[in-house]
């Protein structure tokens, strides 16, 4: 009975001095000479990324050009998302649990699906020629392939591999574009 005795005579000064400790943390830290924050208007997100003009020959089809310049959009986002994870990834040896590597594995994911999914749109452009589609849609398919890679965690040489085929894909359809008289 007596070690339990002394618990208590320890416990309720200890609960005590927590509970001053809290009674006077203030609620809010806040600046008097700033402005509220409610009445600042909302900010608009930014615009979406759209490609501009490409430069075109007297040959290229309207559907080339259109098709070549949505695909550009779609590498471009792609790219831009993409790179922070492969970065990530490469710097920590494959570790997924790295809270830097989780944060731009969702964010790439994310890019590359929207990216696939404009890619599709880009090839899917009506009276394309089907050798500027066809790497469009084999990109959008590896772009996919990764995005899965990417999800279930794959070895770094796994989604290296997939990366490296969506290089090729992307250089297949710039080429494409560029004998078409556009470019992506």
């Amino acid at each position: 009975m007596r070690p339990l005795h002394l618990c208590r005579k320890a416990a309720v000064p200890a609960l005590v001095a927590i509970g001053m400790g809290l009674a006077v943390v203030p609620a809010a830290y806040a600046e008097p000479d700033q402005p509220d924050p409610t009445d600042q208007p909302a900010v608009a997100p930014g615009p979406a990324i759209v490609s501009g003009a490409a430069p075109t020959s007297d040959t290229a089809t309207p559907a080339a050009v259109e098709a070549c310049a949505k695909f550009a959009t779609a590498l471009d986002y792609a790219a831009t998302n993409y790179s922070d994870f492969a970065n990530n990834l490469a710097g920590m040896e494959g570790n997924y649990s790295d809270v830097y590597v989780s944060s731009s594995n969702g964010t790439g994911r994310t890019a590359l699906r929207e990216a696939a999914s404009f890619a599709n749109e880009a090839a899917n452009t009506p009276d394309l020629d089907p050798a500027i589609a066809d790497p469009m849609r084999s990109w959008a398919t590896n772009a996919n392939k990764l995005m899965i890679l990417m999800g279930v965690r794959a070895p770094v040489d796994g989604v290296n591999g997939k990366a490296n085929d969506l290089n090729t894909d992307a250089h297949n359809a710039q080429m494409a574009c560029a004998q078409a008289g556009t470019h992506a």
